[in-house]
């Protein structure tokens, strides 16, 4: 029986935290762990530069990402684990592609608009073209399943559209990936606004913060007045009751429901023993994450020649269908 591929990747802005992990590092393991699936997991650092970077950092940022990737149970025995800027092959089939999707096509993006509204001064031709070489990291490898947090499915329509345009127009025989949806996919920020997000201070907890760190992060997540009613709770509340079933269980979401709709809630009490449960899950994380030291750069070389051999077939077909 021939294997899905699947192709995930998380862009090389230093250490993961837990929407990483929860949004996509977890279904990156479910697949990797299943007999169904061929899986490719990246390290997305030519991603990281469109927006603002520390170019200084980057070597050492994506570095990080594969610690984590390591750590949190990826296995290069079991998944190709590489470095994007590592297969030239990408940036070639993003300019392929780029010939079968309109400036107004991608110009409509929300995710763009978005980030134009953000950063209208700084926004570049790289963040505009984020969704082709999002396409092309995929479609390099033909993948079937990408899982990704629910905010990028509009990319991956684009990616489809991209694929069927190739198909139509040139004869290739690309699929039309899916997203692979986990529990927990978006993961808001501790903020009370938005997601979790290495561009926001604040925002996230680290897969490495320890203990004191967490109930630091976690000291700062807005709450109210520790009563009111389930659908009233601002998004911070929400938050912590999430994290209660996601670390804890269910029953212990309904605990501090119950509290929270009875005679009230203590959230330092909360968020304290919040901070124990999370800390509890990520310390076996922290200590695979250093064992994995010593063999991480291996694991990159080994995994990035392999994603280059596959990579380079998919161009050569691309090449002789387009008449190159």
């Amino acid at each position: 029986m021939n294997k899905k591929r699947v192709l995930s990747g998380i862009r090389a802005t230093g250490r993961l935290h837990l929407g990483n992990y929860l949004g996509a590092v977890k279904g990156m393991l479910e697949l990797q762990d299943s007999n169904e699936y061929e899986t490719f997991y990246m390290v997305a650092d030519a991603h990281t530069i469109t927006t603002p970077y520390n170019p200084e950092t980057l070597a050492q940022d994506r570095r990080e990402v594969a610690l984590d990737y390591l750590a949190a149970g990826l296995d290069p025995e079991k998944s190709v684990i590489f470095v994007q800027s590592l297969v030239p092959q990408h940036f070639e089939l993003m300019h392929y592609l780029s010939s079968v999707i309109t400036i107004n096509r991608m110009q409509h993006l929300p995710t763009f608009k978005d980030k134009v509204k953000e950063q209208s001064e700084e926004a570049s031709m790289a963040l505009l073209n984020y969704p082709i070489l999002m396409a092309a990291d995929i479609l390099a490898y033909k993948a079937h399943l990408v899982p990704v947090g629910i905010d990028q499915e509009p990319h991956l329509e684009v990616t489809r559209q991209m694929a069927r345009n190739m198909n139509s127009r040139y004869g290739t025989d690309f699929s039309e990936p899916q997203i692979f949806k986990t529990k927990g996919a978006y993961i808001p920020s501790l903020l009370g606004e938005g997601k979790m997000s290495k561009s926001v201070e604040g925002s996230y907890i680290n897969l490495t913060d320890d203990l004191e760190t967490i109930k630091e992060r976690l000291a700062k997540v807005p709450t109210d007045s520790g009563k009111g009613k389930v659908e009233d709770a601002p998004a911070g509340v929400a938050l912590l009751m999430e994290f209660a079933e996601i670390f804890g269980s269910p029953e212990k979401k309904k605990e501090y429901i119950d509290m929270y709709t009875g005679n009230g809630i203590s959230y330092s009490q909360m968020k304290e023993e919040l901070a124990g449960l999370i800390y509890v899950a990520l310390e076996p994380i922290q200590e695979a994450r250093k064992a994995a030291e010593s063999v991480v750069d291996d694991v990159v070389v080994e995994g990035s020649t392999k994603a280059r051999e596959i990579a380079a077939q998919t161009l050569d077909e691309v090449r002789e269908k387009m008449g190159f």
